[in-house]
């Protein structure tokens, strides 16, 4: 069996997917002319062209733009099972996507266009595809925490369905810490935590996660290798890393895959994921963060199976559930 084929049917979950990342430019195109909107692009090459990021803020520019195009639940709705049948083709069984409604209720669309068109979605996904999934709602860091504040609150109706806050966005200059009073106030509802952290800011905003907000896990989370410490306390807390590969080349923050991280998260004992971040932007899907992952830094086959085995690990997912995932992982490494 080829190292594709074994990832490929290895069940894998997927911890760090923005659902905005996953717009398509073909997907871009059509809900632009269902919606009857202008985009500044005239193809679907000329969108592509425009992917060519040098920071993390050359890219949210675009991402911004291209939300513009979702303007109805039908939208939102064909959004997620485009991502979903992505997923399901590269083995994953199991997403806990992220979603920013900021992003909409800024730009006037109601908080429960967004949110009901990506239920349907995922309620559509589990009973067509088998996909399961949990919903993530991110404050945008790049505004002020009143804002986080009313987002929560715009929320409330739908607290029971979605399982967790982030914060993503620009990350330099906007330290987690810019935001305790409301991730706490997030925690008192009952939601789980996580945090944008230490992928273009210092190791310093990956402490403010853990001991300001107080985070279920970190998301991204490369930087934290820069101090010893750090790295020794998330590795003794089992702290679980969402690690986006191929978004860390596409927007500098590695220079080459072959000098990623991740085989060092691994041998230091870091609770490392594989993840796609914003996959129509950064060119791959789940599969392929693997794959080239493995070829460039030279994972063996175990190492995959322990990626997979700490997404379940690492999920929202309850106990049972987890068990009996990494169950199935085992079943299934065992056979091939």
């Amino acid at each position: 069996m080829s190292l594709a084929d074994f990832v490929r049917g290895l069940p894998k979950a997927e911890l760090h997917m923005h659902i905005e990342g996953s717009l398509e430019p073909e997907l871009m195109f059509a809900l632009a002319a269902r919606n009857r909107i202008d985009l500044p692009f005239k193809s679907v090459e000329a969108v592509r062209a425009a992917y060519a990021f040098s920071n993390l803020q050359d890219f949210l520019d675009i991402y911004y733009q291209g939300a513009q195009v979702l303007q109805t639940e039908a939208d939102f709705q064909d959004l997620a099972m485009a991502y979903f049948r992505r997923l399901a083709a590269d083995g994953g069984v199991h997403a806990e996507m992220f979603f920013d409604p900021q992003t909409h209720t800024d730009r006037g669309l109601p908080f429960s266009v967004a949110i009901n068109g990506l239920l349907a979605g995922m309620a559509q996904a589990e009973r067509e595809l088998g996909v399961t999934s949990k919903l993530i709602l991110c404050y945008l860091r790049h505004l002020d925490e009143d804002a986080a504040f009313a987002t929560l609150k715009a929320a409330e109706p739908w607290l029971d369905r979605i399982a967790g806050v982030g914060l993503d966005s620009s990350e330099v200059g906007h330290p987690p810490s810019k935001f305790a009073r409301v991730f706490e106030a997030s925690r008192a509802a009952g939601l789980k935590l996580v945090a944008h952290a230490g992928e273009e800011g210092p190791p310093a905003y990956v402490w403010e996660a853990l001991d300001l907000l107080k985070v279920d896990r970190i998301d991204h989370g490369n930087r934290s290798l820069e101090d010893a410490r750090l790295t020794e306390r998330l590795v003794a807390e089992g702290m679980t890393l969402t690690v986006c590969p191929l978004s860390n080349l596409k927007l500098c923050v590695v220079d080459d895959l072959a000098a990623h991280p991740l085989k060092r998260m691994l041998d230091l004992g870091l609770k490392a994921t594989v993840n796609s971040d914003d996959p129509a932007y950064f060119g791959g899907y789940l599969l392929d963060n693997y794959l080239r992952t493995a070829e460039a830094v030279g994972l063996t086959r175990a190492e995959l199976v322990t990626l997979a085995k700490n997404s379940f690990a690492g999920s929202f997912l309850d106990d049972a559930d987890k068990a009996a995932r990494i169950a199935q992982i085992d079943a299934y490494a065992a056979a091939n």
